[in-house]
């Protein structure tokens, strides 16, 4: 439908020019989608935006626009409402032949981006030594679904997860794992995951209670910028162990990264510093090396500086991040750099993006996007957390929904006296659960902070995943019940007669719409509300409409109609990194 909405504006823009001359070619026709379906499909409000400078009134400016608009073979006569509205409705017949145009299209009429780019989605990052928790849930599974999408849509994604694997910390770790665990640095599986994150919180025990420990700590991360043979290898086993488990929940969400840490931009990171100094905005500030920004302040109100190397010679995040900005332009020849990250980030991205549009290092054709979420929140409106008041591990909480998935399954199947294997049900409960746990995020606007609630994402009404996949599956319930392949039905000539026929057709010629946007601003609830909407308006022809019981060539329709909503939710879903069900 986004291609009928571009028909329709020029058609309105021609006429515009028709009716009040070349000097209004470039006139923006404000074409938008009806808000309420009984004026129609779409709504031309130009007249009224028209009428100052044309001092008319603005029904005698969409009179004049009206008599010379053509929209003949897209849309009954137009009509024109209140102060100068222009409503436009479709005819049946065009909505039937677009239908019956993406019946053999695997993309449902989605067209692909007329200029694919080289994009970088930056997203996930866990830090090593640590276990990834429900803070890592949402960068994860948004990042996955804009990857997703853009990949959809025949950009070249490139997905870089910028794990923490580098800076003062090894050191502290490296040292402790010398004291306690000497077999570590000459054996490879002497820690596994579990042991290293408890591990790494005695690590910091020690470190925080003992200042002889803390040199040792410093001397390693020396021995390890330096390469020395034994210190490396224990970084090594430590980043081993945790890329180990973090595959782990990566297989289980269905998650494909590239793996990119900290470390790799070490060797760039003095060249930073270099080129700011030559450009002249480094300033040396109490011994470090800063870039002072324009808008930022600090408590006392005075202009607050970017730190690019401290006192001591070592550097900070933004400089690695700068490093890494610089590597993804020049190297990956990125035009677009999205970093999906939380909210709290925003500030450090303003500043290190500012510093490098001041160093000349942005070129004019190369877009840098953050992409901020809100927190995770609790039944009780508090920051996600366990009843000890512990971080909650993503292996527990995806762990968790499964579990419950399985039990409300097990129950379903009971109380519909169902028998089914139990491959049958742990495959059901793991896919129900692990999409109930990406819909739930997904579906919220990704700025809002969310309320994580077992019971209502795993809810088989409303909003949920589970929704969703139980209309997937009721269709292909009826594929099964009528001896039906949905494949072989060919292509068929839709008929569209019943309004909420007409209603489904209309929203499933909407998916390009969708996607474009989700394509531009980055948000994942707009193909969400749509996937829903069109499960809700599904379930509304399926309810009023016979199928498998219409006569010919009633019943055919209706099973393209079947289809075509199948395969949409399918793409949708799959868009969102959420599998479907054909029986659940």
């Amino acid at each position: 439908m986004n291609a009928t909405q571009e028909k329709l504006k020029d058609q309105v823009k021609q006429a515009i020019v028709a009716a009040f001359g070349a000097d209004f070619a470039g006139v923006d026709p404000i074409l938008v989608p009806a808000s309420n379906p009984k004026f129609g499909d779409y709504q031309a409000n130009v007249a009224l935006s028209l009428s100052k400078k044309l001092g008319k009134q603005p029904r005698a400016i969409a009179g004049a626009i009206v008599e010379k608009l053509d929209v003949s073979e897209i849309c009954e006569p137009p009509e024109i409402a209140g102060p100068g509205f222009i409503n436009l409705k479709l005819k049946t017949a065009y909505l039937e032949a677009q239908l019956n145009a993406i019946q053999a299209d695997p993309r449902l009429g989605v067209p692909a981006a007329k200029t694919p780019k080289r994009e970088i989605v930056d997203f996930s990052s866990p830090n090593i030594a640590k276990e990834m928790h429900v803070g890592h849930l949402r960068s994860t599974i948004i990042g996955d679904a804009i990857a997703r999408i853009l990949e959809f849509q025949g950009h070249d994604v490139l997905r870089l997860n910028h794990v923490g694997d580098w800076g003062t910390q090894f050191g502290m770790l490296i040292a402790y794992l010398r004291e306690v665990y000497p077999d570590a640095l000459t054996t490879a599986n002497a820690l596994d995951i579990g042991d290293l994150v408890s591990f790494y919180r005695q690590a910091k025990l020690r470190f925080d209670a003992d200042e002889a420990f803390q040199e040792t700590a410093r001397q390693e991360v020396v021995r390890l910028q330096a390469g020395a043979e034994d210190t490396l290898h224990a970084w090594k086993m430590l980043c081993e162990q945790s890329r180990r488990e973090f595959q782990i929940i990566y297989e289980l969400l269905d998650i494909k990264l590239t793996e990119r840490g900290e470390s790799f931009y070490n060797p760039l990171l003095s060249g930073v510093v270099e080129d700011l100094d030559k450009s002249g905005l480094l300033v040396e500030n109490q011994g470090a090396k800063c870039v002072f920004l324009e808008g930022f302040t600090n408590r006392e109100g005075e202009p607050l500086p970017l730190i690019v190397q401290k006192s001591d010679g070592g550097y900070n995040y933004a400089t690695t991040d700068l490093a890494s900005l610089r590597y993804r332009i020049q190297q990956d020849e990125a035009k677009r750099i999205i970093y999906v990250t939380d909210s709290g980030q925003a500030n450090h991205f303003a500043q290190f993006f500012q510093v490098a549009r001041k160093a000349g290092w942005i070129p004019d054709d190369v877009e840098l996007v953050h992409v901020p979420f809100g927190l995770v929140l609790g039944e009780d409106g508090k920051k996600f957390k366990t009843r000890s008041g512990d971080t909650v591990r993503l292996r527990d909480l995806l762990d968790e929904a499964v579990s419950r998935s399985h039990a409300d399954l097990k129950a379903r199947l009971q109380k519909e006296e169902r028998q089914e294997t139990e491959d049958f049900i742990n495959e059901v409960a793991k896919v129900v659960g692990i999409s109930a746990v990406k819909y739930a995020d997904l579906s919220q606007n990704r700025t809002s902070n969310y309320i994580f609630s077992y019971d209502k994402m795993l809810d088989l009404k409303g909003n949920t995943a589970p929704y969703m996949l139980y209309v997937y599956a009721r269709i292909h319930g009826i594929s099964r019940k009528g001896d039906i392949n949905f494949k072989e039905l060919g292509n068929n000539a839709v008929l569209l007669q019943h309004e909420t026929e007409l209603t489904l057709a209309k929203y499933l010629l909407q998916l390009d719409e969708v996607i474009s946007s989700v394509e531009q601003d980055l948000l994942p609830n707009r193909l969400c509300e749509y996937l829903f909407e069109l499960s809700q308006k599904f379930n509304q022809f399926y309810d009023r409409c016979p199928i498998l019981q219409a006569e010919e060539p009633q019943r055919t329709s209706r099973l393209v109609l079947c289809d075509l909503t199948a395969r949409t939710l399918k793409l949708g879903l799959s868009l969102l990194g959420i599998q479907v069900l054909e029986r659940m």
